[in-house]
């Protein structure tokens, strides 16, 4: 499982023209999820992601984490995060979940984003939508983080 973070000023995400999920300062974070992932990584992974320390102390020195700064997170789903882009031009995509665990580890990790932060803390896009996503990069700070198994 892949977390793709963005320190953000503000960020939302469209579907139709119609804002589904929008948030202040805080981590627009594009989660990948590939097909052995599970649910303990999910959970992992939702617990980095809530105490990641990328925003600046007094000494402007990246210290803080979400809650030190009462930050939001916009989460969307991303199943390129796997492409596998090492053969020819187009990139596979065979590592990626398939939608229905992809959807259920998901949720998963939202729940357990807004069990660690809030619910009113974590806004999400539409999985398995055509979206459309707007943010303004604060740095610009961009961290990937993944599960265990990533680092295996």
């Amino acid at each position: 499982m892949r977390a793709l973070i963005q320190r953000v000023s503000r960020a939302q995400v469209s579907v139709e023209e119609t804002v589904v999920g929008a948030i202040g300062r805080g981590f627009l974070v594009f989660l990948g999820v590939k097909q052995s992932d599970t649910e303990t990584e999910a959970l992992y992974l939702a617990a980095r992601v809530a105490m990641l320390r990328v925003f600046n102390d007094g000494n402007g020195k990246m210290n803080l984490a979400l809650s030190d700064v009462k930050g939001s997170v916009l989460v969307v789903s991303q199943f390129t995060l796997h492409a596998d882009t090492r053969k020819g031009h187009r990139p596979s995509y065979v590592n990626a979940a398939d939608p229905q665990l992809a959807e259920h580890l998901y949720d998963v990790f939202v729940k357990a984003l807004r069990q660690l932060l809030g619910q009113e803390k974590v806004s999400t896009g539409v999985f398995r939508s055509m979206m459309e996503v707007e943010l303004v990069n604060e740095g610009p700070v961009t961290v990937m983080l993944g599960s265990k198994s990533e680092y295996m």
